[in-house]
């Protein structure tokens, strides 16, 4: 692919963005390879956690437990489908993108589970113009992700599972219990060719929109995804995330420095626990997310800011307005919540917090 082509791209899939590492990791991976997979396991884990292959630098794409990115790897090399549960911001996603990238070279056979998915985006659906004309036949099949990933034995990613409706969701329990779909109109079943599995993720702020069955949770092996417990574990994420996603947008302005980064993290991390950090105050939580997906999006967007409207450095009041869009969700909760913590915590954190203090107050007034 050629580089202007790549640049044409708002965002490109995992196996894409990352090319040069997977091809390096498949010259030299001289382990055994399960059925299905272009990588061994430890040459996944190595995709996902970064290392040096041959003087190439394999970026981490994970940064946290390596435990459960090994139980991850794991999982997928049994007949159980994986779940990946966390709070929003938790990399769920994207570890489901970067370990079906890396194990099948495909990470787009994807459903987005909705309010309004439907049994036939699960299973398959029918082209109507081909079923009036010629009656069922393979070519008028409309075939799902899942059903594609069943024929070529690679892995399908369900996003948000327990977005979709109870009935719709336990279409799964067949296909991961039987790996078979069955289609009556043909007569025929389609059987799943090895190195086919799911990788699902759900939200924990989604419990009770449409809580699993207990029958379908036995069909996976539920790996739990915890916020960063370290403030320089999240700060790094920060930090890489937001320098490859300036990068990939082509933000005209310079990247957000330590003590920037540092300062929306502490912000996050004690609107987020209820508590400074120091554990000597309590502070009221705002009504929504404030993840750490939530803290690289406001930085790439005050870097939008600077570099548009600014001087082309993050000012603190580009990251005031980033932070009032964050934290004030709901208008009438969220502006008195978000007042108390400048009032309560900032304005009595010195001199160097002082200009971030005045800038948040003007946004909030």
């Amino acid at each position: 692919m050629g580089m202007d082509q790549k640049q044409d791209v708002v965002r490109l899939p995992s196996e894409r963005l990352y090319v040069e590492e997977l091809e390096a990791l498949k010259a030299l991976d001289q382990d055994a390879k399960p059925a299905g997979w272009q990588l061994s396991p430890k040459a996944v884990l190595t995709f996902l956690t970064g290392g040096q292959v041959k003087g190439i630098n394999i970026t981490p794409k994970y940064i946290g437990n390596k435990r459960l990115v090994e139980m991850a790897i794991a999982t997928l090399l049994t007949d159980r489908a994986l779940m990946l549960i966390g709070e929003p911001g938790t990399a769920k996603s994207w570890l489901s993108e970067n370990l079906t990238a890396a194990i099948t070279g495909d990470s787009g056979k994807v459903i987005q589970g909705t309010a309004g998915t439907s049994e036939e985006q699960i299973r398959y659906s029918w082209n109507y113009a081909m079923l009036l004309a010629q009656g069922p036949s393979d070519q008028a099949i409309i075939k799902s992700p899942i059903f594609r990933a069943m024929e070529s034995g690679q892995i399908a990613r369900f996003e948000e599972i327990s977005r979709c409706a109870s009935e719709v969701q336990d279409a799964l329990i067949s296909i991961l219990s039987e790996k078979t779909i069955s289609i009556p109109e043909l007569g025929r079943e389609l059987f799943a060719s090895r190195g086919f599995s799911i990788i699902a993720t759900a939200n924990t702020r989604d419990r009770g929109v449409n809580e699993m069955s207990a029958a379908l949770k036995r069909r996976f092996n539920i790996i739990v995804l915890p916020s960063p417990s370290e403030i320089e574990t999240e700060v790094e994420i920060v930090r890489k995330r937001v320098s490859e996603i300036s990068a990939s947008y082509e933000l005209k302005a310079t990247l957000p420095d330590e003590e920037a980064v540092r300062k929306v993290v502490t912000i996050f991390r004690e609107l987020r626990s209820g508590m400074t950090l120091d554990g000597k105050e309590k502070v009221k939580g705002p009504s929504g997310v404030i993840s750490t997906a939530e803290a690289i999006s406001l930085l790439t967007g005050s870097m939008a800011l600077a570099g548009s409207f600014g001087s082309g450095r993050i000012s603190e009041e580009d990251i005031a307005a980033g932070l009032q869009g964050a934290i004030v969700k709901d208008e009438e909760k969220d502006r008195v919540v978000w007042k108390e913590y400048l009032e309560n915590v900032m304005k009595k954190r010195g001199s160097t917090w002082r200009n971030l203090y005045f800038a948040c107050s003007e946004m909030n007034n």
